[in-house]
């Protein structure tokens, strides 16, 4: 079964930090750019970060830049996304996705142009 599993979520402080993790099940992440998207409560779902195929960079969206960083472990077929200096804000369902249509990031999360999605984690900022 071709998909995706995030994990790492939990509950953290204001100010902290965590790292989620979003790894490939049946197919190889690095063949595909990989978006980080969440959801927050009544909210609809917004992409906030993308790691293209190979060294084809990447991107975040104004409200995680600087605090957010995206990578790849190519050896460990998994794409991480490291949270620093996190808000209550930041609460939500993080998901991880393939953009099948491209190898690069675009420069906007069009969600249907994204499959193999996971189930997702929680993320809870708290004091």
């Amino acid at each position: 079964q071709v998909q995706v599993v995030e994990s790492g979520g939990g509950l953290v402080q204001p100010g902290g930090s965590l790292r989620l993790s979003c790894a490939g099940a049946g197919f190889t992440l690095d063949d595909y750019a990989i978006g980080w998207f969440r959801q927050a409560p009544g909210k609809e779902r917004e992409g906030i970060s993308c790691i293209g195929s190979g060294r084809l960079g990447t991107s975040y969206a104004d409200s995680v830049k600087g605090r957010f960083t995206i990578s790849r472990d190519n050896a460990k077929n998994t794409v991480y996304l490291q949270m620093i200096e996190v808000k209550p804000e930041d609460s939500g369902i993080y998901y991880c996705a393939a953009n099948l249509m491209r190898t690069m990031c675009p420069g906007t999360y069009n969600q249907w142009e994204y499959g193999y999605w996971g189930q997702g984690t929680q993320v809870t900022v708290s004091p």
